[in-house]
């Protein structure tokens, strides 16, 4: 069983179509820059606008989160296969088909330079994903989250860009919780909210408890070195301290420093967040590992530094490893989730 054949299963968000103003489609040749989960997504063939609509690479965008793509030269035809989901369109017509489902396009795609380009709708409505066009930076902004990890502490305006005197979307009230996109800079935050709304808010510590990605790496960590020591059992009930298994640990650490609460087993909890490569890897993914016969069997934390905190043995119990060969050979995925 190939594991990433279903860590995306159960994503559904609502889908929206990032379209612009007819009336400044073609008012500046500049390609619109292009955000996926708060990264800049870089292009050999850049996107562009027509007819009110922007054309992006099929190939970048899919593969950017772990689906399949193959041409048929032959047929002009290009499908892209992200667990249960195939997209086919052939290139040149006003209709793709997910699942064989027709999806009706508002434009045609097209190939440049080698590229197949087509309508931001279609990966959209294909991949489930939320997508934002701002007008004020001439960028998009693709968004996969489905957790809602920071909390409204003293109500503040969602604004369409990020300044004072953009238009308000709406007011976010106290308690309300959201999905941090990206840090714009120092003072503005990109977030999504529950109700599928992409904007911006001010970054000051007054409104919300959001910390940046490396400092709840850091917060992670420190409270699981804790534990360092505390004995293995396999099977260990969650919620106490006395001995943890892999996953148990884990799904305790997380609950307690960032409230995000991950299923019990390590299989379960590799379907949480979004795939990461090693290279990319920061504090606080995930690694998962093949262990016991099983595709995933063992779950740990990652330290920074090519170091792994987890626990597996009766004898060293919670400890930092190294990531070296002998784990990299066990590998399976490492998932984000904060």
């Amino acid at each position: 069983m190939n594991i990433k054949n279903h860590v995306y299963a159960g994503a559904a968000l609502v889908l929206f179509m990032a379209t612009l103003p007819a009336a400044n489609a073609h008012a500046d040749g500049a390609a619109p820059s292009v955000f996926l989960d708060g990264h800049l997504l870089s292009f050999e063939t850049p996107p562009l606008i027509e007819d009110g609509y922007s054309l992006v690479p099929l190939r970048t965008i899919f593969e950017g989160e772990g689906a399949k793509v193959i041409w048929d030269a032959g047929t002009g035809t290009v499908s892209a296969t992200k667990n249960d989901i195939v997209l086919t369109y052939r290139v040149g017509d006003r209709t793709a088909y997910k699942n064989k489902e027709p999806i009706e396009m508002p434009i045609a795609g097209k190939i440049i330079d080698g590229t197949t380009m087509i309508p931001l709708r279609i990966i959209s409505e294909s991949l489930g994903n939320l997508v934002q066009w701002h007008a004020y930076s001439r960028s998009i902004t693709i968004s996969t989250a489905n957790v809602y990890e920071t909390k409204i502490e003293y109500g503040v305006n969602l604004r369409d860009a990020p300044n004072t005197s953009a238009g308000i979307l709406r007011m976010i009230p106290k308690d309300e919780s959201i999905h941090v996109i990206r840090e714009v800079d120092a003072n503005w935050l990109e977030v999504q909210t529950k109700d599928k709304a992409i904007g911006f808010l001010s970054a000051s510590p007054q409104y919300t408890d959001y910390a940046s990605a490396d400092k709840k790496g850091d917060d992670l960590l420190a409270f699981g070195a804790k534990f360092l020591g505390t004995p293995y059992e396999f099977g260990a009930a969650s919620g106490q301290t006395q001995t943890f298994d892999c996953s148990s640990f884990v799904q305790y650490v997380f609950k307690e420093v960032l409230s995000i609460v991950l299923p019990r087993v390590s299989y379960d909890q590799a379907l949480k967040g979004k795939e990461v490569p090693l290279d990319e890897l920061r504090k606080g993914d995930l690694l998962f590992f093949r262990a016991r016969g099983l595709d995933i069997g063992h779950v740990g934390i990652y330290a920074g530094d090519g170091r792994i905190l987890h626990t597996y043995s009766k004898e060293l119990g919670v400890h930092f490893e190294e990531f070296d060969d002998t784990w990299k050979n066990r590998f399976v995925t490492a998932r984000r989730v904060f």
